[in-house]
């Protein structure tokens, strides 16, 4: 049986440490500013997009891996005798998923590459890599660990609280009157991610302890039904919100694992400073 070899992209938001430990290699997609193109997380990083905004009052936009990007990719690991399982950000985000979908389709490797779609963005494809490596780890075939990570997409619970509207308002996500009543309000509305698309579930307003406490209530609905293996606190430039999630996190559920991570540049251009997350799994 051929070895295998799990690929990602730069949106699953899985620290450097954790991306050595799993042996996944990850694929970049693009942030473009103005008449440049970075490749997320390898050209450029957070302080460095952040820094952009604040000087040129411009959104970056991001693009998807592209076909090519894929074959050269899923070729190389081939031609060294491997299977390939990959995963990324949502096809109903994206383009990547298709775009890889596609390439295995032009390498004619529809038994040796297998995509799937994770419906799902930031640390809730983190996840589905956690369960992904420990199936292949127990030496599992490509086909078998694809089919092992399908079983949990479903079950993947995502939900963020966005901090800051400006975001959102220059990237065409919300009405410029939605964005005055939003900062007059100071709504810090809460995101969640569901099969595949993301939708405003709540809108808390007032101080950003009330989005937080959103997030635990959350958990909390799902305590009865969770997966204690692995919980993922995501943010960006949210380190003190982090703290009293995972301090809340640990009073009050037996997680084995309770990781914190910063999001990488796509999910920072899209959701802006202070946006933060609590992701986790639910059993059937």
């Amino acid at each position: 049986m051929r070895p295998v070899k799990i690929i990602s992209d730069s949106t699953c938001d899985l620290s450097p440490e954790q991306i050595k430990d799993l042996d996944i290699e990850i694929m970049p997609l693009y942030i473009n500013i103005k008449d440049k193109s970075f490749k997320d997380n390898v050209d450029i990083t957070v302080p460095d997009l952040y820094r952009y905004v604040e000087e040129d009052k411009v959104l970056p936009k991001t693009s998807a891996i592209g076909i090519q990007d894929y074959i050269d990719t899923f070729k190389a690991w081939i031609d060294r005798g491997y299977d390939i399982v990959f995963t990324g950000i949502s096809g109903g985000l994206s383009s990547s998923h298709n775009n890889s979908r596609l390439a295995i389709e032009e390498l004619g490797a529809e038994d040796k590459v297998f995509s799937v779609d994770s419906k799902n963005l930031s640390t809730g494809i983190g996840l589905l890599l956690l369960k992904a490596c420990e199936k292949r780890d127990m030496g599992a075939s490509a086909s078998m660990v694809a089919e092992y990570m399908k079983s949990f997409v479903e079950r993947v619970k995502s939900q963020f609280v966005i901090d800051r509207f400006d975001y959102l308002y220059k990237g065409g996500r919300c009405s410029s009157m939605a964005r005055i009543f939003g900062t007059m309000l100071k709504i810090k509305p809460l995101i969640t991610v569901r099969d595949g698309k993301m939708t405003v579930a709540e809108k808390p307003h007032g101080k950003k302890i009330k989005g937080l406490d959103a997030l635990l209530r959350f958990l909390e609905r799902d305590k009865d039904k969770l997966d204690l293996d692995h919980v993922f606190v995501t943010h960006t430039y949210a380190d003190e919100d982090a703290k009293y999630l995972v301090e809340k996190i640990k009073a009050g559920y037996n997680f084995k694992n309770i990781y914190v991570t910063n999001a990488g540049s796509t999910i920072a251009s899209h959701c802006g400073p202070g946006t933060i997350g609590i992701l986790y799994i639910v059993n059937e």
